[in-house]
């Protein structure tokens, strides 16, 4: 008999009257939890069955979490939140975007961030046009990227299911990789073990959208067709053989990846035709969707500007990105250590965004070299998934801002309060400060290259992002 796949569960928490009971009816799709103003209706936590579109999950309702004195009332409420935190495989931590940040949001957020539960941020009751801007206070917990929420009228919910679905994913993946360690009897070899965990956690939890994008005939089918070991994909030495974008299920080193061969990227002007119009479409679609974009050149022709623009539109989507150069057999061995350093070099100078990305030199046609394409992928996919813990992200500010102190515009320093990393894919962070809009954009940069060399983030788009936090002793508050 099969056993009964258990469903993931989820918890509800944050801070009493913050619309947690209504999201729990409208997960469960009934009126199961009493819904009121008053805030502390909810005092126990409560179990039931959810659905979210395609998801099926176990949802806890839980009291309102409150920073209370020892013994009361209120503190057991919270000590019962704190079982149902423990109980759960995700936490949805629900805020108030009409109230704004409160010091129990602060207060729970470090709770959560210590149990190292994984936590859906949610800035509810962010209604109207003001509702994202409400919602951004919230990046200073220092978690998830708050999502602008209304349990009440439904909104975000699309953005809820797919910020769940990446958590049971993980899940998943977790219980997977448990089970078979398990059952290989690994428990006792704990000292290699401890690193292999690490690393398997950090594997594709789904197969790996790497998507192979480039000028017409530079050889992307025939490079996935090596790839795979089989003449998948047609190929011949006409351009624009390639319509559709077309995914192709693999698997490298028992590591799941979807392979997506595109159509070649002609400049805007010269695609004049609806059928290559639409094909162009659809490929930049299948590129926007992937994970790791492979730009393929074609090594017995000089780096065009077609070459860096289908480049930089990889960066500017926030893919992690890797230059491949075909047809390197074609080069005059002689001549190849030079062409490929001036390669590199207008590659970091032309594409800064994603200064340092892996250059893998490689003939399609005969297999040399491909051998290297999918380490490097890997490696910049891991990369590109990096979080750093706040506390050392913060260490390293400290030290940039002594290193090189921001500019004084109108003679006032401007002061980096702190960092937090609400994002990976690409790696995001957010730095607070009392004046956002006086930092000049090269001090950014400066943040950035740091960033590149303190935490081995080349290759990939780092996106750092300034944010406006209140001065408590400005007379013009309050």
């Amino acid at each position: 008999m099969a056993r009964k796949r258990k469903l993931p569960s989820v918890a509800i928490v944050g801070r009493p009257n913050v619309g947690k009971s209504t999201l729990f009816n409208r997960l469960v799709g009934k009126r199961l939890a009493i819904v009121h103003d008053e805030p502390g209706v909810t005092r126990d936590f409560r179990e039931a069955k959810a659905k979210l579109d395609d998801l099926h999950f176990t949802v806890l309702d839980t009291a309102g979490l409150e920073d209370a004195e020892e013994g009361t009332l209120a503190a057991r409420m919270t000590e019962m939140t704190e079982r149902a935190i423990d109980q759960a495989d995700v936490v949805i931590f629900m805020t108030d975007a009409r109230a704004g940040l409160m010091p129990d949001d602060e207060h729970f957020a470090r709770l959560l961030r210590e149990r190292g539960k994984p936590t859906v941020l949610l800035a509810n009751k962010a209604e109207g046009a003001d509702g994202e801007a409400a919602a951004a206070e919230f990046w200073a917990l220092g978690l998830e990227e708050p999502i602008p929420f209304s349990a009440a009228h439904g909104l975000g919910l699309d953005a809820l299911h797919d910020a769940l679905q990446e958590k049971f994913l993980l899940l998943k993946e977790r219980r997977r990789a448990a089970t078979k360690k398990e059952r290989s009897g690994e428990a006792g070899e704990k000292a290699q073990g401890d690193g292999e965990e690490r690393a398997e956690e950090r594997l594709p939890l789904r197969p790996l959208q790497m998507v192979i994008v480039g000028r017409p005939n530079a050889g992307k089918s025939t490079l996935i067709n090596r790839l795979i070991g089989r003449e998948r994909l047609l190929t011949g030495p006409e351009a624009g053989i390639t319509r559709d974008a077309i995914g192709i299920d693999w698997t490298w080193h028992k590591r799941p990846v979807k392979l997506w061969d595109t159509a070649g990227m002609r400049k805007k002007a010269k695609v004049k035709e609806k059928l290559e119009k639409l094909s162009v479409g659809d490929a930049i679609r299948a590129a926007k969707y992937g994970e790791v974009a492979v730009v393929l050149l074609d090594a017995t022709e000089p780096l065009r500007k077609q070459d860096l623009a289908i480049a930089d539109l990889m960066a500017r989507e926030g893919r992690a990105v890797v230059i491949a150069v075909n047809k390197w057999d074609l080069i005059d061995p002689a001549a190849r250590a030079r062409y490929r350093k001036e390669l590199e070099r207008l590659v970091d100078e032309k594409l800064p965004q994603i200064v340092g990305a892996p250059v893998v030199t490689l003939s399609a046609l005969t297999g040399k070299g491909v051998g290297k394409l999918m380490p490097a992928v890997f490696a910049t996919w891991e990369k590109w998934n990096e979080r750093i813990p706040t506390a050392k992200l913060n260490r390293w500010l400290e030290e940039a801002v002594a290193r090189h102190p921001p500019p004084a515009p109108g003679g006032r320093r401007i002061k980096l309060r702190y960092i937090t990393q609400p994002k990976t894919r690409p790696p995001t962070f957010v730095v607070f400060t009392q004046r956002a809009d006086k930092v000049p954009a090269e001090y950014g940069r400066y943040l950035v290259k740091s960033l590149r060399d303190s935490f081995d983030l080349w290759g990939v788009p780092i996106r750092l992002k300034f944010r406006e936090v209140d001065n408590p002793y400005d007379p013009g508050k309050g």
